[in-house]
């Protein structure tokens, strides 16, 4: 009797010991397929921002065929070559729509009511006109602002860190400083920033698309410092 007690509870450690091997290879398997799927939920969220069509199947076979070392249809030097072609048609397609885009959307901005526009291409509206002098081109202001692209994407906001920003002007891009340039202290004013007069062709990081127009709502708190502009940049004096 005891020895078939022994031996029951030997059957009865080694079924625990293979389930519990069980469960970790499942866990294991389970732990393989979430990363796989989170590459393949990665690869295809910077896919999606080319704008390119694929065939999922292809795309499997191309991937199956180099991590397994099978023989692959096309050379890698040619798949990479087909890669780069394609990548500069998307992005020079996109590029051509977000300038189209960007051309409507401020031609019909512009022709708003209380939108002012100036030379250079900056739209500008005052919501509060403030007291007192404006900036000059080398001031140095304190301000409160948000930012926002044109669908209402918030890419920064001091409001929302709970403290003001100072900046020199000469420091920020040129269509952010004429528009303070526009402003009196304690004024509120929105700035209709055109992509020539921001970040361009280039955009800025992951935040903000090439050929975006910046919106931002400006609250001029204060002129830090007023600075006469530099000599180096005075006209030369008139002969007498």
């Amino acid at each position: 009797m005891k020895r078939i007690l022994v031996f029951l509870c030997c059957i009865s450690a080694a079924g625990s010991l293979f389930a519990k091997g069980i469960e970790e290879d499942v866990r294991a398997a389970e732990q393989k397929s979430d990363t796989s799927y989170a590459f393949g939920m990665v690869i295809a969220g910077d896919l999606v921002k080319t704008g390119l069509e694929f065939n999922y199947y292809s795309v499997y076979e191309g991937l199956k065929a180099v991590m397994e070392k099978e023989d692959t249809r096309i050379s890698m030097s040619d798949a990479i070559r087909m890669v780069q072609s394609a990548f500069q048609e998307a992005m020079t397609k996109q590029a051509a729509e977000a300038q189209a885009a960007e051309i409507v959307w401020l031609e019909e901005n512009g022709a708003k009511e209380g939108v002012t526009s100036t030379e250079t291409g900056l739209q500008y509206q005052v919501l509060t006109e403030g007291e007192g002098e404006r900036p000059g081109p080398m001031a140095i202001v304190k301000v409160n602002y948000e930012g926002t692209l044109t669908n209402g994407t918030v890419f920064d906001s001091s409001w929302e860190r709970g403290e003001p920003a100072e900046f020199p002007l000469e420091a920020v891009i040129p269509g952010w400083a004429e528009g303070i340039q526009t402003m009196k202290i304690g004024g509120t004013s929105l700035f209709f920033i055109p992509s020539s007069l921001a970040y361009g062709s280039r955009g800025a990081g992951q935040v903000i698309p090439p050929y975006s127009t910046l919106i931002f709502r400006v609250e001029l708190l204060e002129i830090v410092k007023q600075e006469a502009a530099r000599d180096d940049l005075l006209p030369p004096a008139a002969e007498k």
